[in-house]
């Protein structure tokens, strides 16, 4: 559950993010310090406000150390959108890739689709309730009323006959008193097997393409919004169970509550205050300046995020787009470049830099048992839902430890990625055997080492196999 800003200090971002995250305490303290700095910035006067820009960080380091995870739980301990992209997309097709302004409409997307959330939760007990009062109304529908002659209209004959409407009246009485009497068995889930035939509006309505300078752009933009309410709501009918039937009417019914308009404005505000955009693989679209060849559109990449990146308007399907106060934490190794290699420009609007640690032997054992939600007990929890009992011994744990080190000092280092591939070698004969296998295996050294063993003592088999 998201805490409230005003008690996100520095220190409690850190400590939060230790919870998950081991070790890189530059990176916490750079990332928690631009966090505050929004709610600083919040409660500013009006004048002042506007001049306040994020200040962006680059976060330098070898893959796997939490350049990405620090990002994720950072949005998400603050309920921020986030989004994640890869600067490599914008590189694939002449001297500019996909259009880098579809970073800005999919933060947008995100946001809005949080805000919907959000306000969809808050009306679920009403939304249910309607959708309890359209399944009584399927279960027990109005009684048919007789159809009028046409020519009694047209001539002005005389209306229903009184018994005709008393009987009608009657009719009515009685479905409204059925319907009162499967209220609470409805209620109670007794009627939840029961087939019933309900009326639902089409999901999936055609969705168009936009084309741009830069190419054809997916903008997920369906007909419905573009012509507004000139093409009426499809509806069709279907034959559900009584519990899949309220489970569908109550989320239309949701929809109906909520403000759209509102959930949207609502959902623009909150990607130009609160946005995220963290652009990874930054590395790759840097590099000394050459004449020809990929270079060129590497540094074209570098000028189209700029703007962006500085603030500038972007226009989306839900209206303008201000970037100015997004925040843009930006990542990459550097192995074969360095930060001075991207354009001046950029590197200006990348004022903090951090770097990250290489994880070694002792960070792995912290990262298999400290976290919240470590490795070891994921795995654990996972074959426990078969009926296994997985007991990790201190050797075993320090056995894995010591072998991811040891692979990735020999060969190419990914981090704490290494973990999950040695952890899902030594787990295999264990999680194929499940449920039919053993109810409790401890994982030891030496059943660590003996599962590992061919591995370990063939070195090129290692590079493929982990």
């Amino acid at each position: 559950m998201p805490i409230p800003m005003e008690e996100l200090t520095p220190r409690r971002i850190v400590a939060e993010l230790d919870r998950h995250i081991v070790g890189q305490a530059a990176a916490k303290r750079a990332v928690a310090i631009a966090l505050r700095n929004r709610y600083r910035r919040s409660r500013l006067p009006e004048e002042i406000r506007r001049d306040v820009i994020p200040k962006n960080i680059l976060m330098i380091g070898p893959t796997g150390v939490g350049k990405t995870e620090i990002a994720r739980r950072v949005a998400r301990l603050v309920d921020a959108p986030l989004v994640k992209v890869e600067a490599t997309k914008f590189t694939e097709v002449g001297y500019v890739g996909r259009d880098v302004d579809s970073i800005i409409r999919d933060l947008v997307e995100v946001s809005v689709q949080m805000v919907r959330a959000e306000r969809i939760a808050a009306v679920q007990d009403e939304a249910r309730r309607l959708a309890r009062e359209r399944i009584l109304y399927a279960l027990v529908p109005e009684p048919q009323r007789p159809a009028a002659n046409p020519l009694e209209a047209l001539f002005g004959a005389r209306g229903v006959e009184p018994a005709t409407e008393g009987a009608a009246r009657r009719d009515a009485e009685e479905a409204s008193a059925r319907r009162e009497a499967l209220r609470v068995p409805l209620e109670r889930g007794d009627l939840d097997r029961e087939v019933v035939e309900i009326e639902v509006e089409e999901q999936g309505l055609p969705m168009i393409e936009v084309f741009s300078g830069q190419g054809v752009e997916e903008m997920g933009v369906n007909l419905q919004d573009v012509l507004g309410g000139l093409l009426p709501r499809r509806r069709k009918k279907r034959r559900v169970t009584v519990a899949e039937g309220l489970r569908l009417l109550a989320a239309e019914e949701a929809q109906k509550l909520i403000d759209q308009e509102q959930a949207q404005r609502e959902g623009v505000r909150r990607a130009e205050e609160m946005g995220i955009v963290f652009i990874d693989e930054i590395d790759k679209i840097a590099g000394p300046p050459a004449a020809s060849g990929p270079d060129v559109s590497r540094e074209g990449v570098q000028r189209d995020l700029l703007p962006i990146i500085e603030g500038s308007t972007v226009g989306t399907k839900y209206g303008p787009v201000r970037t100015d106060h997004i925040l843009f934490l930006c990542a990459g190794a550097f192995h074969a470049s360095k930060p001075s290699d991207l354009i001046p420009e950029l590197q200006g609007r990348l004022p903090i830099r951090v770097e990250l640690e290489p994880l070694t032997r002792a960070d792995f054992l912290r990262i298999l048992t400290e976290p919240e939600n470590a490795l070891t007990k994921q795995y654990r929890a996972l074959l426990a839902t078969e009926g296994v009992d997985v007991v990790f011994t201190p050797d075993g744990v320090e056995a894995i430890a010591e072998i991811a080190a040891e692979i990735n000092e020999r060969s190419e280092d990914i981090g704490a990625r290494r973990l999950h591939t040695v952890l899902e070698k030594v787990t295999e004969e264990i999680s194929f055997a499940a449920p039919d296998g053993p109810r409790r295996v401890e994982i030891d050294g030496a059943y660590v080492r003996d599962r590992l063993r061919d591995v370990l003592r063939d070195r090129d088999l290692s590079r493929y196999i982990l």
